[in-house]
């Protein structure tokens, strides 16, 4: 490897222990009605979302709690200690398209519709309100 792979390989890894996020590959749910609960929670403090998405009728939900935790879980592991209510926030949400499984279906006359069936990806970024207080 050489010099200035090395030290762009290095600035990277520097500034990737100041972020705190979970992501979530492959979720078999449209990136459509994951958005509607992703926009249900971004911006918000971290427990006040985790309750939010506890009492969220929407299937998505449960996938993004538990996504949720496991950022928090993550800020908690950099840091050396607990988070407390009202210290963290989701700083950003992002749900992207996955791949997508193609079916057929049969149709009348002997044609066929095509089925897509979709899935998505998200990222979760948790980080505190005053960042001078950490460390």
């Amino acid at each position: 490897m050489g010099a200035r792979k090395r030290e762009t390989a290095e600035r990277r890894k520097e500034a990737q222990r100041n972020v705190f996020f979970a992501r979530l590959n492959d979720v078999p749910t449209s990136p459509r009605k994951m958005r509607l609960v992703a926009d249900l929670i971004r911006g918000m403090e971290a427990f006040k979302a985790l309750g939010v998405l506890k009492y969220s009728n929407k299937e998505a939900a449960a996938r993004l709690e538990k996504l949720l935790r496991s950022a928090i879980a993550n800020w908690e592991a950099k840091n050396g200690c607990k988070a407390e209510s009202g210290e963290l926030y989701v700083l950003w949400i992002n749900v992207d398209g996955g791949a997508m499984l193609k079916r057929m279906r049969p149709a009348p006359q002997g044609r066929g519709h095509r089925i897509r069936k979709r899935s998505n990806h998200v990222t979760l970024y948790v980080d505190t309100l005053n960042k001078e207080n950490q460390n």
